[in-house]
């Protein structure tokens, strides 16, 4: 196998390792990446080439570019990294690549999703500029609170109870998010996300004030379960608040009546 590249485009190495990203299967993350951030478009969480998503099989870190309009994204546009060999990097910004698109740059979201590959052992984790997330952020701010927090509903079913714990959480539970602070460059957000996640060891899901949210799971399929109930919970309490209703309720667990 030829040497990993540092993210130079492939016209500057002799084989980029083309084959890491050439499959039939829809299900391979070369694949899956391109139809997912399309899907993600439409729902205006990916709008003007922001966003991205990561998938991890094993050892190799799939990774959508910076810069490409993620609708029209295809699998040659993909990065491809070896997870073990960035824990020998000596700097962050120095990864290295086993397979680098013709055209594009690394995203800059890259360090922020090997942390939840490394720090979670997520199969896959989605960065979206959803502007309910936004708004949820704002609205925050001016509360002066660094979580989102709501409970007592049904949507809320959608997430598991936490890392390395087994099940979902219930409709009386109360989904916790924590809220890190912007950063000029999303490559500097990644010790403010990590320190979220040692924080709250439960959460799949860190939010962003006026930027976004990033949400990670065990495999695509959760992963995605999760950011799409989050933004309907974000969407919920956006009018919630509108509405003049809180976000926060106590609400007595109903007890069913078995007839005999």
């Amino acid at each position: 196998m030829t040497p990993p590249t540092t993210g130079l485009p492939a016209e500057n190495t002799t084989d980029n390792n083309d084959h890491l990203v050439q499959s039939d299967d829809p299900e391979h993350p070369a694949n899956l990446i391109p139809s997912l951030c399309a899907k993600f478009w439409t729902l205006g969480w990916v709008t003007g080439t922001g966003g991205g998503a990561s998938i991890r099989d094993d050892d190799l870190v799939y990774l959508a570019p910076s810069g490409v309009q993620k609708e029209l994204m295809k699998p040659s546009d993909i990065y491809v990294l070896s997870l073990a060999a960035q824990a020998q990097s000596l700097s962050r910004r120095q990864r290295v690549y086993l397979r680098s698109p013709p055209v594009y740059k690394p995203s800059q979201c890259t360090p922020l999703f090997l942390a939840a590959f490394t720090k979670r052992n997520a199969g896959c984790c989605i960065h979206t500029h959803s502007h309910w997330a936004v708004l949820v952020t704002l609205i925050l701010e001016q509360q002066g609170s660094k979580e989102f927090r709501i409970n007592n509903i049904e949507q809320i079913k959608g997430f598991g109870k936490g890392f390395q714990k087994s099940g979902n959480l219930g409709y009386h539970d109360t989904l916790v998010i924590p809220v890190i602070e912007n950063t000029a460059h999303e490559e500097d957000l990644t010790e403010f996300l990590e320190e979220a996640m040692d924080k709250y060891p439960d959460t799949y899901a860190v939010l962003v004030r006026r930027h976004g949210v990033y949400v990670w799971g065990d495999n695509v399929h959760k992963a995605k379960t999760q950011c799409e109930s989050l933004d309907y919970l974000f969407q919920l309490a956006v009018e919630m608040k509108q509405l003049g209703l809180p976000w926060i309720t106590d609400i007595e667990p109903t007890i069913p009546t078995r007839k005999d």
